[in-house]
């Protein structure tokens, strides 16, 4: 457990434990034109690249490792996507995840769900001009997450999951828009986080923003915020939280610091009254090499965004790490690339929470591992 007290946690899991062969999965997947500054993201090698990283990673989640990809995945640093890790999981579980498209640069080519009109209209816009989102985008956004929350099944927990290539600078730009002193604690795709580059980039965006984004006291200023600087996949989210804890359903954000940005939004978004259900019905749930990263601090982060707010969120970290021996693609994660995304880390959990053990996992990845990229080379001796 990363934050949150063990009767909290006890809470929590109890329904995951019992019914996490219905969990519902969630994938929301969303560009911002900030992947294309340079040197912001490592979810592509490129900016070029980047565009479609969610199309490829989509692909790889639903079609596997042992097929032929309609769109190549992006090339990295090091390591592999972490829609690998998320694929198994799914796999093994029995689970299938609905992907739905809110503007991507590139169409993933495989079923999914596409947003219609002003809640689907392409990537946002670079964070650093201070009006990333449209205004009627952002509410048709809110307003399409309130209803989808209100007709999920009930009894049922919900799995939210995101690809964002760009999205850690998002989430440090929503968090620091809402009060919350972000700087130097959100992770990232890159192996050492560039913090200055960031910070720099917010400052440009919430400075062209003027004062609209100034306090975010209130839902109103709250929904400027994430206008302002946000991406699509943030008020989307925040608005199933708030939807889902109303009705007392139990949430697993499954990501690191994008989530606990999505985890702010809903509770600024929220009445008073309503936020400790939120922080009770929605746990963070992200990878050991978030939670342990050194350039980061995702468990201060989460304090921080517990006190804006008065209540304790609920995280918790998986157990699973790659050991060697392991394919070199997934030893760069023990070496700080890639570290999360595609929903890895929270059904990394959500494995544990179905009984099985995190080595098990490693086993399945490592093999799923060598059918995408072949099997690694001998070692020399």
């Amino acid at each position: 457990m990363i934050t949150g007290s063990a009767a909290a946690a006890e809470a929590w899991g109890r329904p995951w434990r019992q019914g996490w062969r219905e969990a519902e999965v969630l994938v929301l997947l969303a560009g911002t034109d900030t992947a294309a500054v340079p040197g912001i993201s490592a979810a592509g090698a490129t900016p070029a690249s980047r565009r479609r990283t969610a199309a490829a990673d989509a692909e790889l989640l639903l079609l596997g490792p042992a097929a032929e990809l309609p769109h190549a995945l992006p090339p990295l640093p090091a390591g592999v996507s972490p829609a690998l890790i998320s694929h198994v999981v799914l796999r093994e579980l029995g689970l299938v995840p609905l992907l739905v498209d809110l503007g991507c640069p590139v169409a993933p080519a495989v079923p999914h769900l596409r947003l219609p009109g002003p809640a689907g209209a392409g990537p946002a816009r670079c964070l650093s001009g201070g009006a990333a989102l449209d205004p009627g985008r952002l509410e048709a956004l809110l307003a399409l997450g309130q209803r989808w929350g209100e007709r999920l099944a009930p009894g049922r927990p919900l799995v939210l999951a995101e690809c964002v290539p760009g999205g850690t600078s998002t989430a440090l730009a929503v968090l620091t828009g809402l009060g919350v002193a972000a700087d130097g604690l959100v992770s990232g795709s890159l192996r050492h986080p560039d913090h200055g580059r960031k910070a720099a980039l917010v400052a440009r965006g919430l400075a062209a923003a003027g004062q609209a984004v100034a306090g975010a006291g209130d839902r109103a200023d709250a929904g400027r915020v994430a206008a302002a600087v946000g991406d699509p996949m943030q008020p989307l989210a925040a608005a199933l939280v708030l939807a889902a804890a109303a009705a007392g359903r139990s949430v697993l954000l499954a990501g690191g610091s994008q989530m606990a940005a999505v985890l702010a939004l809903a509770l600024a978004l929220a009445p008073p009254s309503l936020r400790p259900a939120v922080a009770a019905a929605a746990a963070v749930g992200t990878t050991a090499w978030v939670a342990h990263e050194a350039g980061s601090d995702l468990a201060l982060l989460l304090q921080r965004i517990g006190a804006r707010w008065g209540v304790d969120p609920l995280a918790f970290a998986a157990d699973l790490r790659f050991p060697d021996p392991c394919h070199p693609a997934l030893a760069a994660y023990e070496r700080g690339y890639v570290k999360e995304g595609v929903g890895a880390g929270g059904l990394a959990l959500l494995w544990q929470l179905s009984g099985r053990s995190a080595p098990a996992l490693a086993r399945l990845c490592d093999q799923a591992c060598a059918t995408l990229l072949g099997p690694p080379p001998p070692t020399v001796r």
